[in-house]
């Protein structure tokens, strides 16, 4: 996906989109962990935004959109992830279960990364047709 953006190696110093004690700062990034720390404030912003103006912004969508602005995706997403993703579709696309067995033998961490993985893929379709929607408007 990256082919050597300016965050994908370390160290590297990226203004955050988010306020820390009140105003936006250029971080210097050394390690995945300061990039999930930013990503931890932006979970909480976007909730915080929910509950006080009545508002209901995808956490995931906003985390995503501002990603950019202070780190390389690759951080966020994982070659693990991937492959469960891929596993997932072949799986749905030729009606095969990951593992051997039926539904109540399969891995119970397995059922939950399907789980997850539907629902971030129909949050996505959803999107992608309000936008269509939208355009034809």
């Amino acid at each position: 996906m990256c082919e050597g953006c300016r965050h994908h190696s370390y160290p590297y110093k990226a203004e955050v989109p988010v306020r820390i004690d009140g105003e936006y700062k250029t971080l210097t990034f050394k390690e995945d962990s300061d990039v999930w720390n930013i990503v931890d404030k932006l979970i909480e912003d976007t909730k915080e935004v929910n509950m006080k103006m009545g508002k209901s912004f995808d956490i995931a969508n906003s985390v995503l959109k501002q990603l950019p602005f202070f780190s390389c995706m690759n951080i966020i997403l994982k070659q693990e992830y991937q492959k469960d993703i891929s596993k997932y579709m072949y799986c749905k696309d030729f009606s095969v279960p990951a593992y051997p067995g039926v539904y109540g033998e399969q891995p119970h961490r397995w059922v939950t990364k399907a789980h997850v993985i539907k629902n971030a893929l129909q949050k996505r379709e959803n999107s992608l047709r309000t936008k269509a929607q939208k355009k034809e408007s």
